[in-house]
C-alpha cells in the first residue's frame, strides 16, 4: 500500500522534530553516542541533528521524497548502535527506564520499513 500524504508528513515531522531536539536538548543525545566514534559526542549529536532535519525536509519535498526516504531508512539503521549503547548503559536503571531503552531497539525496524514504504510511494501522481 502506498504511503499516504499523512504518512509522509508524519515521517518528515518526526525526523525534523528529532533533529531540532538534538539542538534543544543535546545532553541526552551526547550520552548515547558510541565511544568508538572519533571526536566529541556533541559534534556527533549536532551532525545527526542536521542529518535528521535535512532528511525530513527532503521527504517533505515531492521532488526529493524518494531519495530522502531512502536516506531516512539509512539514518534509522545508522543510529541503531546508539540505541544499543543506551540499552546497555541503562541496564541498571529502574524497570520503566530500562523498558524504554529496550523498546527503542525493535522500534528501528518499523521506522526503516516506514521510510521504505514512503520511498516506494515516490512523488504524488507517480
Amino acid at each position: 500500500m502506498p504511503a499516504s500524504t499523512t504518512s509522509v508528513r508524519l515521517l518528515s515531522g518526526l525526523l525534523i522534530g528529532a533533529g531540532v531536539a538534538h539542538f534543544a536538548a543535546p545532553r541526552q543525545f551526547d550520552a548515547i553516542v558510541p565511544r568508538s566514534l572519533p571526536g566529541s559526542p556533541r559534534t556527533w549529536t549536532h551532525l545527526s541533528g542536521v542529518a535528521e532535519i535535512a532528511v525530513g525536509a527532503a521527504i517533505a519535498a515531492p521532488s526529493t521524497r524518494r531519495a530522502g526516504a531512502l536516506a531516512a531508512a539509512g539514518l534509522f539503521t545508522a543510529v541503531f548502535p546508539a540505541n544499543v549503547k543506551m540499552a546497555y548503559d541503562w541496564r541498571h536503571r529502574p524497570a520503566p527506564l530500562r523498558a524504554v531503552a529496550l523498546a527503542r531497539l525493535p522500534l528501528q525496524v518499523p521506522l526503516v520499513l516506514w521510510a521504505l514504504r514512503v520511498r516506494r510511494a515516490g512523488t504524488p501522481g507517480s
